[in-house]
This record gives structure tokens, sequence and C-alpha cells, in this order.
């Protein structure tokens, strides 16, 4: 990759370098209240983050989870259509602008307009963008829009909606979708590894199909979740490194958290989704791997590989949960 793309280390330090003057209980207090809203039930009529403090506490503690979420969700687009690359691309509710600099550093130079209701984000936004080198962030605009059902979007080629749908009452859920699907050649959404979360992805998932797009991930098919309503979710993980300034805004030790969130990508374009996706954690045995999967014609199974498959075997020890299975081919 290009060095002047952005990673998740030039995103902790830019974090790290702007916000390090945060007062640590004043971070911690608005910290909580984040936290509240992104576990419970948020007021739909006034944006979550409601000025400096909100938005210093959200970059520190949500951004590089966020980072790190769309990131893996892009890499399943580009596995999916590896010699397509968005010219212009458009992050509803981007807030402080995680998702466009996971785009940014899926392809270079893509155009990108983040809208958000909240100036405070984007005023810090555009400070972030400012401040990362990245050509493409730092030509970013920004633009105040309401995230609701009467929202105008301009046509582009890639949409990034992540963790905006909970924030939204059902019927204006339901209409973002279909103007996005309407506006873009590829949209990618992503919500919370919860339950809920997932039903929110079903629901989008579902409106993208009936607009005429293609699911290319994280399924293998366009056909209905094979997963029975209420007994599970599909979700997935991303490992985020905490910067010193994560760890002491979270209140944690660890270097590292899991990220879990469930997502959708849909196009109007061809693709190739995958044979089979690990849909769970890899459970490593003596002398075997249970993968479980969701496949191209099985719907969901449970795959065991064992040492007399050989090089399949090898590959099975360092899958990760979300990758395709098996490498480079169909299941």
């Amino acid at each position: 990759m290009n060095a002047t793309l952005p990673t998740a280390e030039a995103l902790r330090s830019t974090l790290a370098g702007l916000l390090d003057g945060l007062p640590p209980k004043q971070a911690a207090q608005a910290v909580d209240r984040l936290i509240a809203n992104y576990r419970g039930t948020t007021p739909t009529d006034a944006p979550v983050l409601r000025d400096r403090s909100d938005v210093a506490a959200y970059a520190a503690y949500r951004m590089p989870a966020t980072f790190e979420a769309v990131r893996s969700a892009l890499a399943a687009l580009r596995e999916a259509a590896p010699d397509w690359a968005p010219a212009t691309h458009t992050d509803i509710g981007g807030g402080t602008g995680a998702a466009s600099w996971a785009v940014a550093g899926a392809w270079e130079g893509p155009r990108t307009t983040v809208l958000d209701w909240a100036e405070p984000a984007l005023a810090l936004g555009r400070e972030l963008a400012g401040l990362s080198g990245v050509p493409a962030l730092r030509a970013a605009e920004w633009r105040r829009a309401r995230i609701g059902a009467d929202l105008a979007l301009a046509p582009t080629d890639l949409i990034t909606v992540s963790y905006v749908l909970k924030e939204l009452t059902a019927d204006v859920r339901t209409a973002l979708v279909d103007t996005a699907a309407a506006a873009a050649q590829a949209v990618v959404v992503v919500e919370p590894g919860t339950p809920d979360g997932y039903a929110r992805i079903i629901e989008a998932r579902d409106r993208l199909i009936a607009a005429g797009l293609s699911v290319a991930a994280p399924c293998p098919h366009g056909e209905a979740c094979p997963i029975e309503p209420g007994t599970d979710w599909c979700h997935f993980s991303a490992r985020v490194s905490r910067s010193s300034l994560h760890r002491q805004v979270k209140g944690g030790s660890l270097p590292y958290e899991d990220e879990k969130f469930s997502y959708v990508v849909a196009t109007r374009f061809a693709v190739q989704p995958v044979g089979a996706r690990v849909t769970r954690k890899p459970q490593i045995r003596k002398g075997q791997v249970l993968l479980d999967l969701c496949t191209r014609d099985e719907a969901l199974r449970r795959a065991t590989v064992t040492k007399r498959h050989g090089e399949l075997y090898r590959a099975a020890r360092d899958v990760a949960w979300g990758d395709e299975w098996p490498p480079g081919g169909n299941a």
C-alpha cells in the first residue's frame, strides 16, 4: 500500500496529537453518556454528539473501532470486485470521518463528501483530515445535513453508512437505505455486532436487494439469510489496537480490544462473492480445525479440516473469522 494512504497507526497518531489536552475526567463523563447511547435507546430528534467535548471523547472512544470495522467491510468489497475503484464517495452520518479514513486507505484518490448533522463532529473531522497528510482526506468536503427521510443525495460511486441506523426511527432507516441504493453504485452498511444491529443489517440488506443491488459481502449469496430469526445473529470481529489515550478514555488496561460488527455490502455492478465465509472464530483442536461456514449452496454448515487434508489443514490453522474459505477458491 502507498505510504501516503491512512493506516490504523496513522489515525491513532493523529488522534493522540489533536486530543492530547483532553481532560480525562471530562472525557470519561462524555464517554459514559456515549456508551449509554450506543447500548441503549438514542433520541432521534437531536445529534448524539452535542459539543466539542462530546466529539473529542467520541473520536478517542469510537473512531479507531469504527475505522477497523469499516476497513474490514471494504476489504470484503475489494475481494469481491478487485478491479473496481470508486472515484466518488459519500459518507452518510460520517461524524469525525472514521469511514472516510478507511475508504482513503482502501483506494487512492476518491473524492469524499461527509454528511452529518452535528457541526462539532464535522469541525473535528475536518481538523483530523487536515492533519492526516493524505490528499484525499484533506480535500474532502464536510457538509452539515440532517440525516433524515428527506436527505437528498447526488449520484456517487460509493456510499458508507456506519453506526448510523441505530440512531434513526424505522421509517427513516427505510427511507435512508432506499435513497442510498438509488444514488450509489456500491453501498456499505455497518452496525454493531449485536442481535439488534444484525436485525438492522438484514433489514437494510432486504431493501438493497429490492432496489436491484446484488449482495457482494459478507454473504456468498443473495437469498434469504439462513439464520432463523431469534436463534443467532451474523457478526464479525476486528482487532483494534489501543493507544495510551484510547486506554485512558475507555478505562482499560489491555493494548487491544475486539470490535464486534455486522455489515452488508451491495453493488450495482458484477461481483464475485466468496464461495463460503467463516462466520465464527475457528476452533483449533488437536489435529483438526472446526470451521462454521455460510456457503453459497449449503447455507450454514460446519467443516472439519484435519491433518489428512494437507495444505488445506495448514490454511485452516491460519484462517480468521470473516475470511473466505477455502482461501482463494470456492467452497
